[in-house]
């Protein structure tokens, strides 16, 4: 006796487009989601970088009247914002949507509409929080939040609700994609691909997606609080019922530490690619940089307090908090140092890509020892507050995360889309950012010694701040130039389209072994893995007893790559294939099978901004949210379990 899967009508068409916007509405293609990804948080950089630059124009010169204080207070809000949660992250997600699948030998990822939905959510709670210009009443409260300045009864505009309703939503796509990452990286691998054969930015990808779950689940946690304090009347932060405002700054800044490696660790991920591929060697201590890594993530959870010691917490309290920020620049240390063994007797090639990555390490590890200064409590309370600690979260932020990200842009563009970028314009476009960063970042810590404070919007002629602030105002328009040039360097590569073939670089890992650009099924064969940088000893079996050696003398993976059954399983490893010469079917992906497209993530997440919407004009408009929230989860639930 057979039995019949029940099937449900669809309360939408599937979607049929191949080309045009109905097609990127409805895409479920990780490819294609990552490209959403990394277009969008792009235009949000452009964004964040003019209101940086009109903070700079306010600053160049003393006693400026050119930006008021509370328009400057809402640029340094929404600059902060955008460049955390608009740009770093969701451009870190764009590697992750392209990247992940393809380096472990996938089709796609384990929730393909899932992962739409996360980012349709994210377009919208980032669209939620930049409306609040349209209102002339933009959040002001700075990107951390503080109460009770943040509260209604000292920010009774509508600017801070703009903030934290925008914030929860993005909370809800990040932990999404979070959970979409952790269960693609740890059921979807190749055959044979043990987790110690997995490349370096797996690793990261999979440990970043770990500390998402974990660290956005605290945010929402305050967003809430704080929403409910400002729209409902509650007292969680107010003192004057029975709140306390500091614990805002514990609950922010637990999640606010584990934050920022969620911000460095995918940017270290690609540093560990692009350096072994332009040194032609392996990673140097494999892994030590996957076990620091860990490390740092486990470590970041215990640190947060070092951003609280001026707030009289005790000397216990701040000496324990000093120890363990002391503590989590060892592994941090390690990475450096597996790097620079990398490069050390490599073939090494300054492409650009190259370029971006040295630069990370250097940079990063000037703004990591001005951070491990922060460690001691009584240097701490002498530069809280001052604008050296500005000069160092960007020396790691911009210096770090950005610098790797422009090393990922230049380094998989070919195979995003087939065609190199332009090699001159890109080296014009590294040397500018270089110069700019500098310029601007270098001065802040001499102003941040001399007494200089963050956050404010002039200062006095006779402080001696002006010199400084105008070298850091001219590298900023610097640094706006170099991106300028990247954005020539897309069009104009865009044009030229000089064709890269499918290894450019003569790369090490599974991407490389696919055309440029993917197909949509990725792979017409899944992978069969043996070794790690498996596709390098593939193109190069001779290279293989170079690194590998058994107490036989016999090429196997190192370490507990392979042991146990698992030896035996990859001895004849099975070919999972689905070339485009097979039957075929209705989507023209041979013998493949990959999930349909679908409107319904994006009603889903239309509706859910909807009810944010609802918290920040009136209530009622949660009647409005309702149908597309529940036709879009009604309609997901009974498409067909096979698409």
């Amino acid at each position: 006796m057979t039995t019949k899967a029940l099937t449900f009508p669809r309360l939408f068409p599937r979607p049929k487009a191949d080309t045009g916007i109905w097609s990127w509405i409805g895409t479920v293609d990780h490819k294609r989601i990552g490209t959403l990804y990394g277009i969008t948080a792009f235009i949000w950089f452009i964004v964040g970088g003019l209101e940086a630059l009109l903070i700079r124009a306010q600053l160049a010169s003393a006693e400026s009247t050119l930006i008021g204080p509370e328009a400057f207070n809402q640029l340094f809000t929404m600059h902060g914002t955008t460049m955390v949660f608009l740009v770093i992250m969701p451009l870190s997600a764009a590697f992750f949507n392209w990247l992940i699948p393809l380096q472990i030998g996938a089709r796609d990822v384990a929730f393909p509409r899932l992962n739409a939905l996360s980012f349709w959510i994210f377009l919208f709670g980032s669209l939620i929080i930049n409306a609040s210009f349209l209102t002339g009443n933009a959040p002001n409260g700075g990107w951390f939040g503080y109460a009770p300045n943040s509260g209604a009864t000292f920010n009774p505009g509508l600017g801070m609700t703009y903030w934290v309703v925008g914030l929860n939503i993005l909370g809800v796509a990040s932990i999404a994609a979070g959970l979409n990452f952790i269960v693609t990286i740890l059921n979807m691998r190749a055959p044979g691909m043990g987790m110690f054969k997995i490349p370096i930015f797996t690793w990261m990808t999979l440990i970043t997606s770990v500390l998402i779950v974990l660290a956005m689940p605290i945010l929402a946690v305050a967003g809430i609080q704080l929403q409910t304090d400002r729209v409902y009347g509650t007292h969680f932060f107010n003192s004057l019922g029975g709140g306390d405002p500091v614990m805002w700054q514990h609950i922010f800044w637990l999640f606010g530490h584990p934050e920022v490696y969620i911000l460095i660790l995918p940017a270290m991920g690609i540093v560990s690619e692009v350096l072994p591929t332009f040194a032609r060697k392996p990673l140097f201590g494999y892994p030590f940089v996957v076990l620091a890594g860990a490390a740092i993530a486990f470590m970041g959870w215990f640190v947060w307090s070092h951003h609280m010691f001026t707030v009289g917490l005790g000397p216990a309290v701040n000496t324990a908090f000093a120890v363990s920020t002391m503590l989590i620049a060892v592994p941090t240390g390690v990475k450096i140092f597996n790097w620079l063994g990398t490069l050390w007797g490599g073939n090494i090639r300054l492409n650009t890509p190259m370029l971006f990555s040295i630069s990370f390490i250097a940079m990063f590890t000037i703004g990591g020892l001005s951070g491990v200064m922060h460690a001691s409590p009584p240097t701490d309370s002498q530069q809280q507050d001052t604008y050296f600690v500005v000069a160092h979260f960007h020396y790691v932020l911009v210096g770090g995360a950005l610098l790797g990200i422009f090393s990922g842009i230049y380094f998989w563009w070919p195979k995003f889309t087939g065609y190199f970028l332009n090699e001159k314009l890109g080296i014009a476009n590294w040397a500018l950012m270089m110069i700019g960063f500098n310029f601007t970042f270098a001065p802040m810590h001499w102003l941040g010694m001399d007494g200089m404070p963050r956050r404010i919007y002039t200062y006095a002629e006779n402080m001696g701040w002006e010199g400084s602030n105008l070298a850091a105002s001219i590298g900023g328009l610097i640094l706006g130039l170099g991106i300028l040039v990247f954005i020539i360097n897309v069009f104009y590569s865009r044009m030229k389209k000089v064709m890269a073939g499918n290894d450019p670089w003569d790369g090490r890992t599974l991407e490389w072994a696919t055309t440029s650009p993917p197909p949509v099924h990725d792979f017409d064969e899944i992978p069969q893995v043996k070794y790690r940088d498996d596709f390098w000893f593939q193109k190069y079996p001779e290279t293989i007893s170079e690194y590998y050696h058994d107490e036989h003398d016999q090429a196997v993976p190192s370490g507990a790559q392979i042991d146990g059954d698992d030896a035996e399983a990859n001895a004849e490893l099975p070919v999972v294939t689905g070339s485009a010469d097979d039957h075929g079917d209705e989507h023209g992906h041979g013998g493949i099978h990959l999930p349909d497209m679908s409107y319904y993530p994006f009603i889903l997440a239309f509706g859910l901004a909807i009810f944010g919407v609802a918290f920040v004009t009136d209530g009622l408009v949660l009647f409005a949210g309702a149908p597309f929230f529940i036709w879009g989860l009604l309609g997901w639930s009974m498409e067909p379990v096979n698409d």
